[in-house]
């Protein structure tokens, strides 16, 4: 006996959703990469500014 999770057909996802869902993908991809480019400069800064880096 098959389950009601069996049963259910997923929604078709449409080229036109499949374009937001990756331009999404990659805007998300992008802001992470730009944010941890930032933290680093950040500690780079922190290490030169003498202050070791230490967490507080």
């Amino acid at each position: 006996m098959k389950g009601k999770r069996q049963e259910k057909k997923r929604p078709a996802v449409t080229p036109a959703r499949a374009l937001e869902q990756q331009a999404r993908k990659d805007r998300l991809a992008e802001a992470l990469r730009e944010n941890l480019r930032k933290r680093k400069d950040q500690k780079r800064e922190q290490m030169h500014a003498g202050n070791g880096g230490d967490k507080d």
